[in-house]
């Protein structure tokens, strides 16, 4: 199973690709899809829809398993991020991928299997898991690939499709 995990955003998306066969993974690809404060909004959503297109028609996943959104603070921002994980969701809906979300604990609990596992500790976990020789940067790549393995352990049944 190829599994696309994608930590939303509008400035900065991050990306994770990994194959998971036999109870072992392989990572595939990592990245970031960046977009530059200068453009209006709209603009930089369509950054990110071309750049999930075309990531999408290259590896062809089987599912995309995206952390859901939490926010207490900033809902300019909330919002803002919420219509790049709209982007990230047609896309995946429009090439016929299914979709699965999993809260922050959830996601921390598959990568580490303790779900109040702090930042470094996940990355750690993602760096192991897949066998890497350092943790992968920038942060917003790595959350992907931990959204990835997440639901890699729960195989949809932990998750919520959407």
């Amino acid at each position: 199973m190829v599994i696309m995990g994608i930590d939303p955003g509008f400035a900065i998306l991050g990306y994770g690709i990994v194959k998971y066969e036999g109870n072992r993974f392989q990572m595939i690809d990592y990245g970031v899809i960046t977009t530059n404060a200068s453009l209006p909004l709209a603009n930089r959503l369509l950054i990110l829809e071309k750049g999930l297109v075309e990531l999408i028609e290259k590896y062809m996943p089987d599912a995309v398993s995206v952390e859901e959104l939490f926010f207490n603070s900033n809902s300019k921002t909330a919002i803002k991020v919420g219509q790049g994980r709209g982007v990230a969701l047609l896309c995946a809906a429009r090439a016929g991928i299914p979709v699965y979300e999993y809260t922050p604990l959830q996601v921390k609990q598959g990568v580490t299997g303790y779900g109040w596992a702090d930042k470094v500790q996940v990355q750690h976990m993602v760096r192991v898991l897949l066998n890497l020789e350092k943790i992968p940067k920038p942060d917003d790549a790595a959350d992907a690939l931990a959204a990835a393995i997440c639901h890699a352990h729960y195989s949809g049944i932990g998750g919520k499709a959407l």
